[in-house]
């Protein structure tokens, strides 16, 4: 299984276009020791051919420049994205389809039936699209069944709900729904290592737990290092468990929850916030990181299972 970090910040990327906090200035000066980052997409392929696309962000247009593999170039419109899964209805995983829209055939879309919802009302992106290419929209299991997406050989995909929050704009924010937010297996069905992918995680329940005990590799949600974050930096009122990220550090924090992994796990956190301490490659967060045996994951980044 091949798997290539498309963009690893959270919403805005890094650093984010209207924010100085001590990351994001220090970064555009030159004082920090940084990598710049888009918003949160990963891409994973069996065969290296056909690839599937893990949300899509506003940044999508410069995550396939950046990665050749998604465009194979077989002819005058081309793509080797095969369909795309929708972790979410947020902005900044959705906001790439609007980017899409020159597909010469519908896009592919897998996502729950809230998601669907949300784009389709809240956050119309779905019908705007009928007005181009359209969308083939598949109902995305959650209760353990088995899916696949056309034209990807050897990936199996299982997808579990996950206690976040929905889109700001949904009608249902505060009213939480079975599916507004999901983690995924990725499992070839070659060698049998998996990934756990969930880069919005408020909690780790039981079954999540389970999946992330069964994997080789777990990218999780890297947004917060503490819970009051964005209150600390003046940046937002909200702490990060109200936003749906659990924190890194603290009880009960996601340092915590990652150290009980087996030995063998490979750990990155992905959907890293513009003023999360750990993308100072010389803080004290990041060498504890380190220390944990936690990787920050980070835009090009290839993980091969």
């Amino acid at each position: 299984m091949h798997i290539h970090i498309l963009g690893s910040s959270a919403g805005g990327g890094f650093p984010q276009w209207n924010c100085n906090c001590t990351n994001c200035d220090g970064y555009r000066y030159g004082t920090l020791r940084a990598r710049r980052r888009t918003q949160s997409s990963i891409t994973v392929s069996g065969d290296g051919k056909g690839w599937v696309l893990f949300n899509a962000s506003p940044d999508i247009l410069q995550q396939i420049h950046d990665f050749a593999a998604l465009q194979p170039n077989r002819r005058l419109r081309d793509t080797a994205i095969r369909g795309i899964v929708l972790i979410d209805a947020q902005i900044d995983h959705t906001t790439g389809l609007y980017m899409l829209r020159e597909h010469t055939e519908p896009l592919d879309i897998w996502c729950t039936e809230p998601v669907r919802d949300d784009l389709t009302h809240g956050n119309p992106i779905f019908r705007l699209l009928n007005h181009f290419c359209g969308v083939r929209w598949h109902p995305l299991p959650i209760d353990g069944t088995a899916f696949s997406v056309d034209g990807i050989e050897g990936l199996r995909f299982n997808a579990l709900p996950l206690k976040s929050k929905a889109p700001p704009y949904s009608p249902h924010r505060e009213n939480p729904h079975l599916g507004d937010n999901i983690g995924v297996t990725i499992t070839d069905t070659r060698n049998g290592r998996s990934a756990f992918y969930a880069p919005g995680l408020a909690a780790i329940e039981p079954h999540v737990w389970n999946a992330m005990q069964a994997a080789d590799c777990v990218l999780v949600d890297g947004t917060f290092w503490t819970d009051d974050e964005m209150i600390r930096v003046g940046a937002a009122p909200k702490r990060g468990l109200e936003l749906g990220h659990l924190p890194q550090s603290g009880p009960g924090g996601m340092i915590e929850w990652l150290d009980r992994l087996p030995a063998a796990t490979r750990k990155l956190l992905i959907h890293i916030n513009n003023t999360n301490p750990v993308l100072d490659e010389d803080s004290a967060e990041r060498a504890e990181l380190a220390a944990h045996g936690i990787e920050v994951s980070h835009d090009g980044l290839e993980l091969e299972l």
